[in-house]
């Protein structure tokens, strides 16, 4: 018997007003993969995220997350908990407590969740162990990136959306990013990343879904999306795809990067 995805969407559709923001989505992700949602801002990213975590109603299609349609689970009772403490969500912008330290503000996240992972051993995983005892207002923007990591992975997830984990990072973050997703996927984690780098969905998913909000999104051919360059702008590959789901290009690992 085939094993239902992690997450299935078809035909999501989402308008505001007059607009439309996404325009009939198409999305199977598999348990222990990594899909990246790429577009432009503006292209409707952070809306399908919104919808896939039951945050945002939708106007159109079917929605499927860990077996469950976020439309209907919820917000309080036992359903609802056990369906959320099976995702971690790391915002782009995460509101964290300044004058904790990294290890208080782990073990804090930590009890809301029935059955968490050992801080010490998410701490070590995102390469903060040397920081266990500094305070968060003190830590620099990457190593603030790297905790927003260890809270969304506290609780254990079978699921993790990233909402554009690498924005703002210089040339080396960014590489010491992908290889701690990297290092989630090869633990068996599921990840739906939301990027506007083409390299970065590149690198690290095995399809990417190319959002745009048309009003009949077209679909990339396999060829197509195989010779893609990352010399080719966002907005131009957006430009000829609208929204589809297509393959990421196949190419050699980067190096490991020491996290510490």
């Amino acid at each position: 018997m085939t094993e239902s995805p992690a997450v299935r969407v078809h035909g999501l559709h989402k308008r505001y007003g007059r607009r439309t923001a996404l325009a009939g989505i198409d999305l199977d992700i598999a348990y222990g993969e990594v899909v990246a949602l790429l577009g432009p801002n503006g292209a409707g990213k952070t809306s399908t995220v919104e919808i896939l975590k039951g945050h945002r109603s939708r106007d159109g299609g079917e929605v499927t997350v860990l077996g469950v349609d976020p439309a209907r689970v919820g917000r309080f009772g036992r359903a609802a908990r056990d369906w959320l403490s099976g995702i971690g969500i790391v915002l782009q912008e995460a509101t964290d407590l300044g004058e904790l330290t990294v290890g208080e503000t782990v073990r804090h996240f930590a009890r809301y969740y029935p059955a968490p992972r050992d801080p010490a051993e998410v701490i070590g995983m995102v390469g903060l162990t040397d920081q266990i005892r500094s305070r968060v207002r003190r830590l620099s923007g990457g190593q603030r990136r790297r905790l927003d990591v260890a809270v969304g992975l506290i609780g254990d997830p079978r699921l993790v959306f990233l909402d554009e984990p690498t924005t703002g990072f210089d040339p080396a973050a960014r590489r010491a990013s992908w290889e701690l997703i990297r290092t989630l996927v090869r633990a068996g984690t599921t990840i739906l990343l939301t990027t506007h780098y083409l390299d970065e969905a590149e690198a690290l998913a095995r399809s990417s879904v190319l959002c745009a909000p048309t009003k009949r999104p077209a679909r990339c051919s396999r060829q197509a999306a195989a010779t893609a360059s990352t010399t080719v702008s966002c907005s131009a590959l957006l430009s000829a795809c609208g929204s589809a789901v297509v393959p990421s290009a196949t190419r050699p690992s980067a190096p490991a990067i020491n996290m510490s």
